[in-house]
């Protein structure tokens, strides 16, 4: 067996298929006689047809998985697009004679070898952003044909050393069973690609694989655990092919739940919604029996072109959600860019803590007429239905009442202008920083909800990010400092009478469900993937159960122990529920 990184759950079972690397037949590194107008024009070309591809393999991609996984071409753009990427290859052509794919290819190295020096697991893996550019420009100058996969229609276990966003957008996923790649971690592109598109992935078997694999080795791979088996015996193969069955036939009952309302054994009501970006998104939140949309993600909006989107433009979208979703309720999350959020056409400053930065709601209030463009478009969806307006990273009671002067000038323009809006609209704010909960009574006196974003939560209490693999494990949803905060922040709500929700990714994660049954929450809003598994687990437990379960986490005083108990809880109630069945 040999350990890796888990980076897209579930296991498969078949024969490896070895990715080649990319290797290019390079001309003379130095020529003379070279024509530098020819070699710009060739490389212009290049950039012509690569951006053509990008843009016409990113359409394709949006109408499988939606909005917010094909926004990862938008980067590939970007780097064709970047003045001092051009220019690095410029100044090699012109001040060193070589050709436009020689330099190309230093360029990319360059970059490259720049990137993994950086001491940042999320820079390294953007490398290979790079790379996957270069490659694809590479392959236009020299001619090259594209790496060719099996053409029959036997599934296979792709094997990679890195594999790109550009390679995996080809692949049929009824014919890849899985993926196994030497570098990469959870949080590369290819990860969040494989994850959109059902395809178990594991990575970084660099430096555990001892004995390259070959083509045609017959292969497990466990997304869940993040392990490879090369050559299982029968009693291996046995259990994995069990254990793939029964993925596979839970997703089809689950899929049973989608109109099943969310109670528990006892009568707890719990309202699961969904996190969407996109209406692609909503389509398969309706599909898994969404109570709503807990979180649109409105900021995808504005990536993919080149100008802010309009008012009508955003209208439009916020409408069709909106009357999607009938009389269930829709939060609009007002603009949260910056941090690792950027749009190209609009320049952010550079920082050297960019999450503790510029950013979110920060912008908005300093960004006036782009804030009321966007409640405006906002507030004519609510005549539509039951719409609601969240503002994000809010950390004092004057950014809510300065949010909510800009809302109230937007709704005088909407009045002069003659235009219906609810105007008793409910207003929000996420609760994602400490200081919001520190002073949650204050805001609560000032507001209609709160939404606890726990991944930001998480990352600043415990100042730990998220995205960087040498600290991941500092990453503790459970440690008691959270549990503290969770406790403080709903029992604000509570006192002042409004209604509280969860909205990040320990609202889909099985284990904290004792938690919000213990605290009272009765809202959840989760990934579209997440909402029936969850379901699953409402309908066959007991609250009184989970509420005593959460009471014992209360107690302890590591993470380590919270983390076992919801762990060992979680397996037993898992295992009693499949004897059940049985």
């Amino acid at each position: 067996m040999i350990q890796g990184i888990g980076a897209a759950t579930g296991v498969a079972i078949g024969k490896a298929f070895v990715l080649p690397s990319w290797e290019w037949d390079l001309p003379e590194s130095r020529m003379e006689n070279i024509d530098l107008s020819k070699e710009f024009e060739r490389l212009y070309e290049g950039i012509r047809t690569s951006r053509n591809e990008i843009e016409f393999i990113r359409n394709e991609f949006k109408e499988v998985v939606g909005e917010e996984e094909s926004s990862i071409f938008d980067a590939h753009l970007a780097i064709l697009e970047d003045p001092i990427f051009m220019n690095e290859i410029q100044g090699i052509i012109e001040r060193q004679y070589k050709a436009a794919e020689v330099a190309v290819k230093e360029a990319i190295d360059h970059f490259v070898t720049m990137f993994d020096l950086l001491d940042d697991e999320y820079m390294k893996e953007r490398a290979l952003d790079i790379k996957d550019v270069g490659n694809r420009l590479l392959k236009h100058l020299l001619g090259a044909p594209e790496i060719t996969l099996p053409q029959d229609t036997q599934p296979y276990i792709l094997v990679a050393k890195e594999l790109s966003p550009s390679q995996l957008v080809h692949l049929n996923p009824s014919h890849v069973l899985g993926i196994a790649t030497l570098i990469g971690g959870k949080t590369s592109h290819s990860a969040i690609m494989s994850r959109a598109l059902g395809i178990p992935l594991v990575s970084g078997l660099e430096n555990s694989l001892k004995t390259p694999i070959q083509t045609g080795d017959m292969l497990i791979i466990d997304g869940d655990q993040g392990q490879v088996f090369i050559h299982p015996n029968e009693t291996a193969l046995a259990h994995y092919e069990a254990v793939r069955v029964k993925q596979q036939q839970k997703k089809e009952q689950l899929q049973l739940l989608a109109s099943v309302e969310s109670v528990t054994k006892d009568g707890y009501q719990m309202t699961l919604s969904s996190n969407i970006s996109s209406v692609k998104e909503l389509d398969m939140a309706l599909k898994h029996g969404a109570d709503g949309v807990g979180l649109f993600r409105t900021e995808f909006l504005y990536m993919d072109r080149v100008t802010f989107p309009s008012e009508e433009e955003q209208f439009e979208v916020y409408r069709q959600v909106t009357e999607m979703m009938g009389s269930r309720s829709v939060v609009i999350r007002t603009l949260d860019i910056g941090g690792d959020k950027h749009l190209d056409y609009f320049s952010l400053p550079e920082e050297d803590n960019p999450f503790l930065g510029y950013r979110a709601i920060r912008i908005s209030l300093d960004r006036k007429e782009l804030f009321k463009t966007q409640l405006r478009a906002i507030l004519r969806a609510s005549h539509y239905g039951k719409v609601k307006i969240m503002y994000p990273m809010i950390s004092s009671v004057e950014e809510v009442r300065l949010a909510n002067e800009l809302l109230h000038e937007s709704m005088s323009e909407l009045d002069t202008r003659g235009i219906q809006y609810n105007h008793n609209i409910q207003v929000g704010i996420m609760i994602e920083v400490p200081a919001a909960v520190a002073i949650a009574d204050l805001l609560a006196e000032e507001t209609d909800f709160f939404s606890i974003g726990t991944n930001d939560l998480v990352q600043y209490v415990l100042a730990v990010d998220r995205m960087n693999e040498q600290i991941a494990h500092l990453y503790h949803p459970y440690h008691p400092a959270i549990l503290r905060m969770l406790r403080s922040t709903v029992e604000a709500a509570r006192n002042a009478g409004i209604s509280v929700s969860v909205c990040g990714e320990m609202a889909g994660d099985e284990r904290s469900i004792p938690l919000w049954i213990e605290l009272g929450v009765h809202e959840l809003s989760m990934s579209p993937q997440s909402l029936l598994r969850i379901k699953h687990r409402l309908l066959n437990t007991a609250a009184e159960e989970e509420k005593a379960v959460a009471k014992a986490c209360y107690k302890l005083h590591t993470n380590t122990e919270i983390q076992k108990l919801l762990d060992d809880y979680h397996h037993s109630h898992r295992s009693s529920r499949s004897i059940a069945a049985e």
